[in-house]
């Protein structure tokens, strides 16, 4: 594929990717909110995004098997269309089921939209191993803008969920982002120039399990990472804020819609624009993909310590107070750089580690590591909340962050820096 062909196809690509993960944000914003004003205890709300998570640890399994077999654009269609029928589905939530009824309910529609996301995902990330430009960090710069501009995307998505929930309603909502999306997969199946893989019908699904150690580690490594995340980014922060922001009125509701949507946006903003900087800030292009390895170990460590000091701090607090909730925030968005760092470092070092030929499988399994530490991470999150408050998400995510350390720890760094296709 010629340079401008490539560039085409990752426009298009990266575009299709945005329009997804826009809804996608959107949608668990919706979700959590609505269901929260509707009595979910923490443990119910963690509930709803468990098959979510469940769906993307499957589907990353077997979607670089898919991806190889069928081709990146089938996936990356496929994921469209999935989620489109996900937002369709949800409109048609009754609110006179009864609360058992509506969670498998809801928790039935998440696991298809986790499905979708991660075609999607998969489809992206590996397309960008096949047309990122040789030698300069091609490969450095083009993950990074992808995957930092894709959760910058997602961030809107958050502050857009929000604000739809408070403005429109909650079916309103996920009918006009079923329409938008549309649009959107019709766009993309109209413009997407040709030259990505078609598939190969001899792909074997044994091949998706690596006997690549780096990768294996990486993965572990990722697995610890975003469990770290989640742990108190999916139910512990949005709950604890609302406790402390509303006073239990409309108005006050709407408030802290707004100000829980605003504070989530911010943070997904600033953690995409720091990944898609990453090569930058680490100045990747002068560096060998050895040294990359080296890095990931000391900004890992440096991440631990975020966490633990805010479980300290919040703890030691007692009852919420507004410079206790300004320094949450402050350390929250820290957290989110230094976290944004290490993916963008864990994104490359997983296609420099990686075999053009085998590059949807080796994506796929270590994307399946990401989803079951969300997985992990989304569980922990609902319980840690409901048993020990705030704290104790935030000591588990730090607990977590040193698993991930003692993976990285184990990389080699005998690796040289990748050619592309």
């Amino acid at each position: 594929m010629s340079r401008p062909e490539g560039f085409a196809a990752y426009v298009t690509v990266t575009a299709a990717y945005w329009a997804f993960m826009l809804t996608d944000g959107a949608l668990r914003m919706l979700v959590l909110l609505h269901f929260h004003t509707l009595g979910f205890s923490p443990v119910q709300l963690a509930y709803l995004f468990v098959l979510y998570e469940i769906a993307g640890v499957v589907t990353n399994l077997s979607a670089g098997w898919i991806a190889a077999r069928f081709g990146l654009t089938r996936t990356l269609y496929a994921g469209l269309g999935l989620q489109i029928v996900a937002l369709l589905a949800l409109a048609r939530l009754d609110p006179g089921w009864t609360v058992a009824a509506s969670v498998v309910f809801v928790m039935l529609v998440q696991g298809m939209s986790g499905v979708a996301k991660d075609l999607a995902k998969m489809s992206s990330k590996s397309a960008v191993k096949l047309l990122a430009p040789d030698g300069d960090g091609g490969l450095f710069r083009w993950v990074a803008l992808l995957t930092g501009s894709k959760n910058a995307v997602k961030g809107l998505g958050f502050l857009l969920g929000a604000g739809l929930l408070a403005v429109a309603g909650f079916v309103p909502s996920v009918l006009g982002m079923a329409a938008v999306l549309a649009v959107i997969l019709a766009a993309a199946v109209l413009r997407m120039p040709t030259g990505l893989p078609l598939g190969r019908k001899d792909a074997k699904f044994r091949e998706v399990f690596s006997k690549n150690a780096n990768i294996n580690r990486l993965s572990l490594a990722r697995f610890f990472l975003f469990g770290a995340r989640d742990v108190w980014f999916v139910v512990g922060i949005p709950v604890y804020f609302y406790a402390v922001l509303s006073d239990g009125s409309e108005a006050g509701n709407r408030a802290a819609f707004f100000t829980i949507g605003s504070f989530m946006a911010v943070w997904t903003i600033l953690y995409g624009w720091v990944q898609a900087n990453a090569p930058r800030i680490l100045r990747a292009a002068d560096r060998p993909a050895a040294e990359l390895v080296g890095l990931a170990r000391h900004w890992v460590a440096a991440l631990i310590v975020i966490p633990a000091f805010l479980a300290a701090l919040v703890w030691t607090a007692g009852s919420p107070a507004t410079w206790l909730t300004v320094t949450l925030i402050a350390g929250l968005l820290v957290f989110g750089a230094v976290f944004a760092v290490n993916s963008a470092l864990h994104s490359y070092l997983i296609l420099a580690f990686t075999d053009a030929h085998r590059v949807t499988m080796d994506v796929g399994f270590y994307y399946m590591s990401n989803a079951a530490g969300r997985l992990v991470g989304t569980v922990l999150s609902g319980a840690s909340y409901q048993l020990g408050g705030l704290p104790l998400c935030l000591g588990t995510a730090a607990v977590l962050l040193l698993l991930s350390w003692l993976a990285v720890r184990r990389l080699e760094t005998g690796v040289q820096r990748p050619a592309t296709v």
